[in-house]
């Protein structure tokens, strides 16, 4: 199902179905024509009447109002606004399991706010960052952290349409926000990711070098000038890097390799452990269509590594789970799938991604965690780094796009955008940048 379908779980924020925002708000007119109108549009789908009353009664109950007549009133007094918002933020800190002071509180729920507005900043400085000044927030609602100002937004026609819009979409995007952080807390995330590290220090890398001491080098590739994928790489060290020359269709990447010991050999391995902002976990729950993280983030953990061949994989595999038996604890693999080899093909499971993506992916469980592993060769890295339809950036840029999340966020009739010339541009803009 996608974001954009009439059943999707953010009806709320489509500009294409009946709860859009619209050109002008008219609180003192229920029975005009033009409500009228709106309320049959409403009924072609029950669906969409059941969630507008719930909806609806969600508003009323959160500004603590019988209709929607008493909200000028709430919001032309600073007094019942004050009154109101500390209500709300007691609300949402009990509905999210927030503990402390009111003041924590409202610094908690504040602090969701900023997170929302980080979604966008992602979006805009890197994504879409040719069109930051289209897609840049109306500097009164990013200055907006209170939730009952932001809802309040919504019902005042003062402020343009985009404004009104970007309170919604801010609240929308807070409550995701809210509920990562509830999960988070649950499952002690920021500890495990403490565990996970030190695990790492204590049973896997070499200990003949210090924590956090790193080999330098780099991948001297050359890549094939149709598709750009990689047909020959090899290792050297800085002063063999200093001395290439720029090549077209040659590529010079730095790595900073760990080591771990397998029997008698010393193992260099490049290591990125991944940790999900909050802000990339809002956008994963966009693209997935759903409202729990629980369901749509699997990946919290995780660890992306690179080796120079398919044997030093395994060898590192096996070194994970005598590591975990090390540390008390039994290591089973989950959900493996290896597409390195060339009979095998990568299977599709998410919008944007390309069949020709070769990795060595599973889950391991181990010490109460459950960290994904994604793993490559010299090769097979450097193709998700660079090989058209394959690369990382591309990828970004499709799944963002396809998955519709753009459209969501940064609807065409109110920011003017054509997603689709925007979506290939930026493809186009990547590859130049590979490939120079």
């Amino acid at each position: 199902m996608s974001i954009l379908d009439q059943d999707s779980v953010f009806t709320s924020l489509q500009q294409n179905g009946p709860l859009a925002t619209t050109d002008s708000v008219q609180l003192d007119s229920p029975f005009s024509k033009k409500t009228r109108e709106w309320l049959l549009q409403l009924r072609h789908n029950r669906l969409n009447v059941t969630k507008y009353r719930a909806l609806r009664s969600q508003i009323f109950e959160f500004l603590n109002v019988r209709g929607f007549e008493q909200i000028p009133a709430l919001i032309s007094t600073p007094r019942l606004r004050r009154e109101r918002s500390h209500r709300a933020c007691t609300l949402l800190g009990n509905m999210f399991g927030v503990e402390g002071t009111p003041r924590e509180i409202e610094a908690r729920i504040y602090e969701y706010a900023r997170t929302a507005d980080a979604v966008i900043n992602l979006l805009k400085t890197k994504i879409m960052a040719p069109y930051a000044s289209h897609i840049a927030t109306t500097n009164e609602i990013e200055v907006t952290n209170d939730p009952v100002n932001l809802l309040l937004i919504m019902f005042d026609d003062r402020y343009h349409k985009k404004a009104r819009f970007e309170a919604r979409r801010k609240l929308v995007l807070m409550n995701l926000a809210g509920s990562i952080d509830q999960r988070e807390r649950e499952t002690k995330i920021e500890e495990k990711f403490s565990l996970f590290l030190e695990f790492l220090n204590d049973y896997v890398w070499s200990h003949r070098l210090k924590i956090g001491e790193l080999e330098i080098v780099y991948l001297l590739s050359r890549h094939a000038p149709d598709d750009f994928s990689c047909t020959d790489v090899k290792v050297i060290d800085r002063e063999q890097a200093k001395k290439i020359l720029p090549e077209p269709h040659v590529k010079l990447t730095l790595l900073k390799r760990r080591r771990f010991i397998a029997g008698d050999r010393d193992i260099p391995i490049y290591v990125s452990i991944r940790k999900k902002s909050p802000e990339a976990k809002v956008l994963k729950l966009l693209r997935k269509n759903e409202k729990n993280p629980a369901v749509a983030v699997d990946d919290e953990l995780g660890l992306m590594a690179v080796l120079e061949t398919i044997a030093d994989i395994k060898m590192f595999q096996n070194r994970l789970v005598r590591s975990a038996s090390k540390a008390d604890s039994f290591l089973v693999l989950e959900d493996i799938s290896d597409t390195l080899t060339k009979d095998s093909a990568y299977k599709i499971t998410c919008t944007g991604s390309s069949s020709k993506t070769p990795m060595f992916k599973f889950f391991a469980r181990l010490g109460g965690m459950r960290v994904e592993f994604i793993i490559h060769t010299n090769r097979s890295w450097l193709n998700y780094m660079y090989q058209q339809d394959v690369s990382h950036d591309e990828y970004e840029v499709r799944r963002i796009f396809d998955s519709g999340v753009a459209e969501l966020l940064f609807p065409s009739d109110i920011f003017h955008l054509d997603h689709r010339a925007i979506r290939d541009d930026m493809i186009r803009l990547f590859r130049r940048q590979i490939e120079r």
